[in-house]
This record gives C-alpha cells, sequence and structure tokens, in this order.
C-alpha cells in the first residue's frame, strides 16, 4: 500500500515486477509515460559480436551487430543515438544500458516522431540505467537475461568461467576497467577479477593450466582461494601466498595457475603488484607504449609454500595499463611468428583513443588477424584499465 499518495516511481514499480517480466514492464511504463509504440531489449552477447533482442525463450529475436547501425553505435561509443526511421510517423532512441561501468546491450524505444528531443533522451538513458540495475539483480533468479545472451552453447567449462567473473567493466571518476576473454563460448582457464574499495582497487588476471574442464576447476579454486584471502583483509603478497597454499593443497604442484596481482592507491596512484607466473602488463602513456617489467615468481601451486614479494610502480592521470594472458603474447601465427610485443604495441597504439572496453576487443581482433583463426583455438584475455587518479595525485615515475 503507498501510505503517502503518490504514485510509485518508475523504479520502484521495475522493482516489483517478476524477473522474467522486465521487458514486458519496461514496455508498458515507456508507452504510458513516453507514448512508446515499440520497446526492444537487447542484451550484448558473450562474444560481444551482436546484440540479441529479449523475447520469449528458448527463442530470441533477430540479433543486430554490437558494433554498426544505430543500435550497435549506441552500444560502442556508450551515447544516446536518434534514428530516423522509414515510418515518417515515428523516430527511434537508441540507448546503452550500462551498469556501473559494465556494458549489458542497449534499449530500443520507438516514439512518435519529433518527441526524441533532449530532456526526452535524458529521461529515457535514466530508465535504460534503472533497467539495467533490475536485469542485473533479476539474473539471480532468472536463467532469462543468460540465455539471451547466447548465440549458440556455451561448452561446461566457460559455463564456469562465466559465472565466475564480476562483469566485463567497472567505473568509478578515478578509473575505468574493460575486459574481454575469447575464445567466449568455450573459454577454459582464464580469468579476471577486481574489488573496489574506498580508497583501493585490486585487479587480477588469472591463467589456469590446462583446457576445459581441468582449467575451469583449476580456476575456479584459485580465483575462489585469492577472494578468499582478499576478503580477510590481508596484503597482497600474502594473498598470492595462500592461493598458493590452497591450489598445491589440491594438486601436489601437477597444475598450477600463473596470476597477475595488482593493488590501486586511489589516492596516490601507486600500484603495489605480484607477479606469479605469465601475465604481462603494458602502460601506455602520452605516445609511448612501455612493458612493466616485474620479477617473475613462481605460479600459484607450483611449490609448496612459495614465498611472494610486492614490487611497485606508479600510474599517472591519463595512464592506460593493458594486462594480457598468455594466449594472448604467446600465440603463434600458422607460419610460427609471435603475437607477442610488436603486433601489442601496433593495437594498442591505434586503439589508444577508444574506449577500454573497445580496446581489449581491438586486442582480440587483431590476434584473431595474426593467427587467420576467426575462433581462436587458445584462451585469451585482456584488461584494460584508464587511470584519471584522484584530485591532487602526486606525478611521477
Amino acid at each position: 500500500m503507498n501510505v503517502s499518495g503518490q504514485q510509485p516511481s518508475v523504479e520502484s514499480r521495475l522493482r516489483a515486477a517478476p524477473p522474467h517480466a522486465l521487458p514486458a514492464t519496461a514496455e508498458a511504463l515507456l508507452a504510458e509515460g513516453f507514448g512508446a509504440r515499440e520497446v526492444t531489449l537487447l542484451l550484448a552477447d558473450y562474444g560481444l559480436t551482436v546484440l540479441q533482442p529479449v523475447t520469449h525463450l528458448p527463442h530470441t529475436g533477430e540479433p543486430v551487430s554490437a558494433y554498426d547501425g544505430p543500435a550497435g553505435t549506441a552500444f560502442t561509443s556508450q551515447k544516446p543515438v536518434v534514428e530516423i526511421t522509414a515510418d515518417p510517423a515515428t523516430e527511434a532512441v537508441h540507448l546503452p544500458i550500462t551498469v556501473r561501468g559494465d556494458r549489458l546491450g542497449v534499449l530500443s524505444v520507438r516514439l512518435p516522431a519529433g518527441s526524441a528531443d533532449t530532456a526526452t533522451v535524458l529521461r529515457l538513458g535514466e530508465f535504460a540505467t534503472a533497467l539495467g540495475h533490475e536485469v542485473t539483480t533479476a539474473g539471480r533468479d532468472t536463467d532469462l537475461y543468460l540465455r539471451a545472451r547466447r548465440t549458440r552453447r556455451l561448452t561446461l567449462a566457460a559455463e564456469m568461467q562465466w559465472q565466475l567473473l564480476p562483469g566485463r567493466g567497472c567505473a568509478r571518476p578515478e578509473y575505468t576497467i574493460g575486459a574481454h576473454l575469447e575464445p567466449a563460448y568455450a573459454i577454459g582457464g582464464d580469468n579476471f577479477d577486481w574489488s573496489t574499495g574506498a580508497d583501493d582497487l585490486t585487479v587480477t588476471l588469472t591463467d589456469g593450466m590446462g583446457q576445459g574442464i581441468d582449467a575451469a576447476l583449476l580456476t575456479g579454486l584459485t580465483v575462489g582461494a585469492l577472494r578468499n584471502a582478499r576478503r580477510a583483509g590481508i596484503g597482497l603478497a600474502d594473498q598470492a601466498a595462500l592461493a598458493d597454499q590452497a591450489v598445491y593443497a589440491q594438486y601436489g604442484g601437477k597444475v598450477y595457475a600463473s596470476t597477475l596481482l595488482l593493488r590501486f592507491d586511489l589516492d596516490t596512484g601507486t600500484v603495489r603488484a605480484v607477479d606469479a607466473g605469465s601475465p604481462q602488463i603494458y602502460r601506455l602513456r602520452g605516445s609511448g607504449v612501455e612493458r612493466i617489467e616485474l620479477t617473475a615468481q613462481f605460479p600459484l601451486g607450483m611449490f609448496e609454500e612459495t614465498p611472494y614479494e610486492e614490487q611497485t610502480f606508479r600510474v599517472e592521470p591519463g595512464d592506460r595499463l593493458v594486462a594480457i594472458s598468455s594466449g594472448v603474447h604467446g600465440t603463434s601465427s600458422a607460419t610460427g611468428d609471435l603475437f607477442g610485443e610488436r603486433g601489442l604495441r601496433q593495437v594498442l597504439s591505434a586503439a589508444r583513443q577508444t574506449p577500454p572496453h573497445e580496446t581489449a576487443r581491438a586486442v582480440i581482433a587483431g590476434l584473431r588477424e595474426h593467427t587467420g583463426d576467426e575462433n581462436l583455438s587458445t584462451d585469451a584475455a585482456v584488461l584494460c584499465l584508464d587511470w584519471a587518479g584522484r584530485p591532487g595525485t602526486a606525478t611521477g615515475h
């Protein structure tokens, strides 16, 4: 009962909708508030190649490109796009749906012609954000939105890995993260993770040894152990040591997980790092690209009770960091030519002005072009972080 006598807000009406009924509820609310004649919720597929309209399962509507056309442009640019339609009586507004920096898809709304003024587009953008939050929450209780994202069936290993991820992006005033995994529908052992606090950010990139289910189980244990240690509030080196012990206790050194751990101080830009294996990290500052050389330490679980040490480096406002798994820097073409540092530098330089999400995708596209293999046979993880820092952050190397 509404004690105040006021009409319930749009947000509260979305929250009250059953998890599976969010698209229908959104359509009803937008018809009521904006005169919308058609509303379509499109979700990005796991490979970030298409946007899939959410309809009645097991089928989705006809997918559209995630990087071309009005809806794809809205998704890629993260800005609303107003489309003049073939019907002179209507126009379409395509609005990016993003939750705390994690790009979910696009909300397409067909309105009466001439009604998509600036104020209306802003209000629709707020609605799209509210809907995105509800879709994220609803994913705990329904498979509808996870199933709608699929152009084909995931392998069991990929299912496990995608459920383990925090998302594919995160944004705060101090930084923006965009990340991507391939082969999206058959990923096995690669993973990225992050956790943000009031004054710090912890990021990890993990590459579990092996393929398929074996790699997914190993990575699941590693990420779980790292999270358990992180949530106990201990330092980065001790997080690595405890995860190392957990993996060794389970596998006895037969398999291991290569992991890069980073903790950013949001006030100063100081980064504490533990390089436990094969992931690499590059820094773009101005027009330059440099690999950050860290002392290589043993992968997690290779030996019993390995001690780990932290190193430090700094980031300055405007810096971009790109971390990659061995499936990126260690992959060869059919002629045996490594993608390696040269190929990565070319891609990163060309993508310098694109958002982190698009940079991560560009690295994967460059890797595909290098190997000539549209369906990568090796797991590849890319995490791109743009650093803005806080006002007053000191600069220096």
